[in-house]
């Protein structure tokens, strides 16, 4: 413990935030991989088969909204706890999220078994559609114990300084998936022919296969906190410190999957092509932004931890450089996908009708891909700094508030072009909203030090 407390509170920043962060960032890096490969695959089904892992994406993003939730309070709380000297609330907070995934879990398996077929039904009538996705969502939802533990037992390696091992167990889950998705999809070899069910198993078996190695590391590794049954009792100054950092983040989360039903619904006017290139871009969104994500990961516990043992000037040197990385790996990844349009369109088996719409499509939103990167820096840093409220409402102006009334408005031009044009713009002017909350913040928090 004392060994975590001193690197976070010690060594450079810049050498802190490549410790806790590049390891994150290779592992979600791979993570956003699988994801992708999982709709390559599915693309080689049928472009309905697509279609319905697409508008599946909102319900299962909300699995990944509370888990991801619940596991930034974590990575908040039990730095910061550490860093006051807290011991009882760091082991408490570290074993009551295994409770919550609990409790999670048992929730989204009667979601599964009564909620999936009108999920569907009442976005479209189109019956390989609705098949395709009725059997995805379902599994998905039904077996999603791996995603929560996993998410949570993950987040509580970073938090305590053991970004690497947390790296290993997301990066396992993947490669599983990765390996699964074609042999289930497909049928190769003994295994059976699924189709897009088998895109769901090979998933879940990859979560389940992560949340065994990580609670594997954390019984057999982690020294900061201790894993007890005692410490599962929950108590309202945890569940209170958990929550007042998590449904603030599950909430800016959760708003993709409130956007994605909203775009689905306009782009559904339009065609299934528009609606299954809408969910190409959203995994090569997610791909793209993965990196600034496993780095804000790490930076959270850097900024909570210093924020504690109020160290104002390594606040803000961990912000100033995660800034310059998150701009400079996103405008990589801009023109990545400017210049190979062509090439990642076919990898997910475009037809000729998806390849003429995304090739403007993606470039034109391929541009946002910076600015997001700042946001998602500055919405880390309010989080870490008791600010949360501040992330809330950045999201919503990201994702809803802004994104979806202009992307409306667009559509009425019955121009399907037009419509992609709404997204660098939400992420512009919500980019310029982040900047003014975190100058606002840094001079009261300056003021108080």
């Amino acid at each position: 413990m004392a060994e975590t407390e001193n690197r976070l509170g010690t060594m450079p920043i810049g050498k802190l935030l490549a410790v806790m962060s590049v390891p994150m960032m290779i592992s979600m890096f791979i993570q956003a991989l699988y994801n992708v490969v999982d709709s390559i695959f599915v693309a080689r089904i049928s472009e309905e088969a697509l279609a319905a892992v697409g508008l599946a994406y909102p319900m299962q993003n909300v699995i990944t909204a509370i888990g991801v939730g619940t596991g930034v309070g974590i990575t908040a709380l039990v730095p910061r706890s550490l860093g006051r000297g807290d011991m009882e609330m760091a082991n408490r907070a570290a074993n009551v999220q295994n409770l919550l995934s609990l409790c999670y879990s048992v929730l989204f398996v009667l979601i599964g078994l009564f909620f999936t077929a009108p999920y569907f039904r009442m976005q479209t009538q189109d019956p390989a559609i609705v098949s395709a996705g009725i059997s995805y969502m379902r599994i998905v939802c039904m077996v999603s114990i791996g995603a929560f533990f996993g998410q949570g037992l993950e987040k509580l390696l970073v938090a305590t300084g053991n970004s690497a091992l947390s790296m290993i167990s997301q990066a396992s889950g993947a490669v599983i998936n990765i390996i699964f998705d074609p042999l289930l999809i497909f049928g190769v070899g003994p295994f059976p022919k699924m189709g897009v069910a088998g895109a769901a198993v090979a998933t879940v078996f990859g979560q389940m296969v992560a949340a065994a190695l990580a609670l594997f590391f954390n019984l057999q590794k982690n020294k900061a906190v201790r894993l007890r049954l005692e410490y599962m009792v929950p108590r309202l100054t945890v569940l209170k410190g958990i929550y007042a950092v998590g449904v603030p983040s599950m909430l800016t989360v959760g708003l993709s999957s409130a956007m994605s039903y909203c775009i689905n619904q306009i782009f559904l006017a339009v065609g299934t092509t528009a609606t299954a290139l809408f969910g190409v871009w959203l995994k090569l969104q997610s791909f793209g932004f993965m990196p600034v994500f496993g780095m804000n990961n790490g930076g959270i516990a850097i900024l909570s931890y210093n924020y504690g043992a109020k160290r104002m000037d390594r606040v803000k040197a961990t912000m100033r450089l995660s800034l310059k990385v998150g701009v400079g790996v996103t405008f990589c990844v801009m023109l990545l996908y400017i210049f190979f349009t062509r090439t990642l369109l076919g990898l997910f088996n475009a037809s000729e009708n998806m390849m003429a719409l995304g090739m403007t499509a993606i470039r034109i939103c391929a541009v946002s891909m910076p600015m997001g990167a700042c946001t998602f820096v500055f919405s880390a840093s309010f989080q870490s700094l008791g600010r949360s409220r501040n992330t809330l409402f950045v999201n919503c102006c990201r994702q809803l508030f802004i994104l979806v009334p202009v992307a409306w408005l667009l559509s009425l031009t019955g121009n399907v072009t037009l419509i992609w044009i709404a997204f660098p713009l939400a992420e512009l002017a919500t980019m310029l909203i982040a900047i003014t909350l975190s100058r606002r913040l840094m001079r009261r928090l300056e003021a108080n030090t």
